[in-house]
Order: structure tokens, then C-alpha cells, then sequence
């Protein structure tokens, strides 16, 4: 059982949904601390330009928990995005398929940037046809830190494997660990696979976020995405991985 784990997102970027899609099982770490600089409220859109982004204001203090996290009152964030939207993805070949979904999305009264972030991320799983379930850490009662902690969530839910990006093998994670719990450690490789972008004059830019594929390619979104991603063996040798 392919247990994958990571902070949820607003708009999350493509390799984001593959790895879901590569696991039996995703944790969303939504008591992990929030990060300001970071990508938790906000990703990168296409516009005649290049990639512009929309970001979400909030209201935060220093070591804050992601689930503690709330929308700044009275701005006009919601309007602002999907104004957007309409107008930068206007030649969509798909936008008028998802669009009563976003715009039924961006009329709600959102408080909670989890929740937020959670539903959007559940929309582009139907979307994308993955069936992934997923689980809120917080309602796992699983306490301690880095590593350590993710060993047990994983064990908490009955995984027997870890999917992990390739990224954090080098930076946080302790190999180690996993392997004394008795856990098979799997990475997740990525190259972005190229589409049919709206702004084609702009060149292609990977890595949007994952409305950007879906509004390009509609049904085709789910194929196009997982000719992107692998699952391999720590060592492994990469393949086209970026």
C-alpha cells in the first residue's frame, strides 16, 4: 500500500496529481506550519505575458499550523481570480466545460484556507479521473516531527510504502527511518510533458498549475499527466527527470 504525503494547496502544480495519482493513499499534512513564502495560497497561471500568479491573502503569525490558517476578511481575492480566468483562458478550448464548477468554487464564503485548498484539490482529482482517496492528518492523531512523524502516519493508515519526491532525499528526509520501520521507500520522478498552452507566443512554460492542463486539454488532462511521472528506487538512475 503507496502512501504519499504533503501540504495541501491552492491551484497545485502538475507533479502534485501525478504522485496522488502513483498512490493507494494521500495524507494531506494540513498541520504542517504554514510557510508565507511558500506555495500554500497561491500558484502560477499563463497569460498573454507568461506565468502571472494568484495568490490568496491571509492572515497568519509566525509558526501558525496550516489548518489555523484564515482568509484576510473583505478582500476581494475571488472576483480578482476568476476575472482572471476568464479573461486570459477566454480561448481555452475547454474553459466553458469547467467553468460553472469554478465559478460555483469562487462564489462561496470561504474562511479556512485548508478547506479551500482541499476542495480544490478533490475537484481536480474527479477531474483528472484519480481515485485516490485522501485523509486530513490532523484526523489521524499522530504526534511528533519530520521524519519521525511521517514514518508513523504512514504506519497509522496501514501503508507499507512511502512515495516521496526526489527533491527531499537530498534536502529533509531520513532514508533511514524508513527502512527500520519496516517501510519500502519509493521516489517520484518528473519531467513535465509539453501541451497544448493557451498563449502559445509566450512558449510553453511547465509546471503551472494543474487548471492550466485542464482547461488546454479537458478529457485528455488524466493521459497527458501521467506520461509525465515515474515511481522508482532510490539510486535509480533518472530519466529525463528535471
Amino acid at each position: 500500500m503507496i502512501v504519499s504525503i504533503h501540504q495541501p494547496h491552492y491551484l497545485p502544480w502538475l507533479r502534485y496529481f501525478d504522485k496522488i495519482a502513483r498512490s493507494d493513499l494521500f495524507i494531506l499534512l494540513d498541520d504542517a506550519d504554514f510557510n508565507k513564502n511558500g506555495w500554500q495560497n497561491r500558484n502560477r497561471l499563463k497569460g498573454p505575458a507568461g506565468p502571472q500568479i494568484l495568490t490568496i491573502p491571509v492572515q497568519h503569525r509566525l509558526g501558525q499550523r496550516l489548518e489555523e490558517v484564515t482568509l484576510s476578511p473583505g478582500a476581494p481575492w475571488a472576483r480578482k481570480h476568476l476575472r482572471t480566468l476568464r479573461q486570459d483562458y477566454a480561448r481555452a478550448p475547454h474553459l466553458q466545460a469547467y467553468l460553472p464548477a469554478l465559478e460555483e468554487f469562487y462564489s462561496r464564503p470561504w474562511t479556512s484556507l485548508v478547506d479551500l485548498a482541499e476542495e480544490m484539490i478533490l475537484w481536480h482529482l474527479e477531474a483528472l479521473g484519480i481515485r485516490t482517496p485522501t485523509v486530513r492528518s490532523s484526523k489521524l492523531g499522530v504526534p511528533g516531527r519530520a521524519t519521525a512523524r511521517l514514518v508513523d502516519l504512514i504506519r497509522s493508515v496501514g501503508g507499507t510504502a512511502y512515495l516521496t519526491g526526489a527533491y527531499a532525499l537530498t534536502s529533509y528526509l531520513e532514508p533511514a527511518r524508513f527502512e527500520e520501520a519496516g517501510l519500502k521507500l519509493l521516489v517520484h520522478e518528473w519531467s513535465c510533458p509539453e501541451y497544448a498552452q493557451v498563449w502559445p507566443q509566450a512558449g510553453f512554460i511547465p509546471d503551472l498549475a494543474t487548471l492550466d492542463l485542464l482547461l488546454a486539454e479537458g478529457p485528455r488532462s488524466g493521459e497527458v499527466l501521467s506520461s509525465g511521472g515515474r515511481v522508482v528506487q532510490p539510486g535509480t538512475r533518472p530519466e529525463n527527470a528535471r
